[in-house]
């Protein structure tokens, strides 16, 4: 009698060990988490420390040396070391602009085709066709528009461009000049190709986020595919879109190989989107191995600090969009 009472106290005093044990493991493993995110968390802000301090340090010659002047100018000569960023920067924005205005529509319909219109049985090749096409390394783009695309274009289309606009004010003078075949409009298109697969993938995935009774609905009250996509799967869907198409803007900014390949690498500002130019990306890639001198290197980092500038404003613009948009469907 006497041991089994023993036992049956015991045995409540050993359950709560090992529920205090396990207790505090998990607790141990939970601080550990914490840390270690916490951690993660904090290398990032350090590294991204590291980078902006590096690089305000090596631009700081330069930016001593022109001043504000160096946003301005166009003068780009490493023999006088007189150095302005107002090409690479010009060269930069608009190669980006023109393949948005390009890949945004196209991808879009992309999306569009494979969510609503296309046979169920072709959705996965035509989709993985697509996104295929973000696998190809950028220097097989560079080496495909410079031997291939250019050609067609300075033989075709850019004399056709060239003739339409030759009598009509303004558009004259954006298609002006001999046809080069290189140029930033043949950057801008190289670029749209490349961020068409990442437009097209991410529309497609937020489109099928779409719960499908809404669209049901709509289609149950008389409204066509257009109608449906307009009022329905857009205002839905208006948040991941805006990422997406800053996500690719971010990719334009930064691209380099290919751009460097069929830009022409012309530090000058032409009116013509037909001429040469070229981007801030390029320009460092093109010329810092053989950067002689303290201002040259010091001009190309400073190059470099302002494409960063660049990449934040665009990044803080798309998150006032997505507030905005947040915002307006919260109201």
């Amino acid at each position: 009698m006497a041991e089994a009472a023993l036992s049956s106290v015991a045995k409540p005093a050993a359950q709560s060990e090992i529920r205090e044990k396990v207790l505090r493991r998990f607790e141990l493993g939970d601080q550990a988490f914490h840390v270690l995110t916490k951690s993660s968390a904090i290398a990032v802000l350090i590294l991204l420390g590291g980078v902006i301090l590096s690089l305000v340090q090596g631009s700081l010659p330069a930016l001593s040396k022109f001043g504000f002047g160096f946003l301005t100018s166009d003068a780009w000569n490493p023999v006088t070391e007189n150095f302005g960023a107002a090409p690479a920067v010009y060269g930069t924005l608009v190669t980006s602009i023109i393949a948005l205005a390009i890949a945004v529509p196209i991808g879009f319909g992309i999306a569009i085709f494979l969510t609503e219109l296309c046979p169920y049985k072709l959705r996965r090749p035509i989709g993985i066709a697509v996104e295929l096409l973000a696998g190809i390394p950028s220097i097989i783009y560079g080496i495909w528009g410079m031997f291939i695309f250019a050609p067609f274009l300075q033989a075709t289309v850019q004399p056709a461009l060239i003739g339409a606009f030759a009598d009509v004010p303004l558009l004259n003078q954006l298609f002006a000049g001999p046809p080069y075949g290189i140029g930033i409009l043949t950057a801008s298109i190289i670029l749209a190709i490349m961020i068409l697969p990442l437009i097209s993938s991410i529309s497609r995935d937020v489109f099928d986020t779409v719960p499908p009774v809404l669209k049901e609905a709509a289609y149950g009250v008389g409204c066509t595919r257009w109608e449906v996509m307009r009022s329905i799967v857009a205002p839905y869907t208006g948040i991941g879109l805006v990422g997406g198409v800053m996500l690719a803007l971010g990719r334009a900014l930064g691209e380099t190989m290919a751009v460097t390949f069929v830009i022409g690498n012309a530090h000058k500002i032409h009116a013509s989107i037909l001429g040469p130019g070229t981007t801030i990306s390029a320009t460092i890639a093109n010329e810092f191995t053989e950067a002689t001198g303290d201002i040259y290197t010091s001009s190309l980092i400073a190059l470099g600090l302002l494409l960063f500038v660049i990449t934040f404003v665009v990044l803080a613009i798309s998150r006032l969009l997505l507030m905005r948009i947040e915002g307006k469907g919260a109201r």
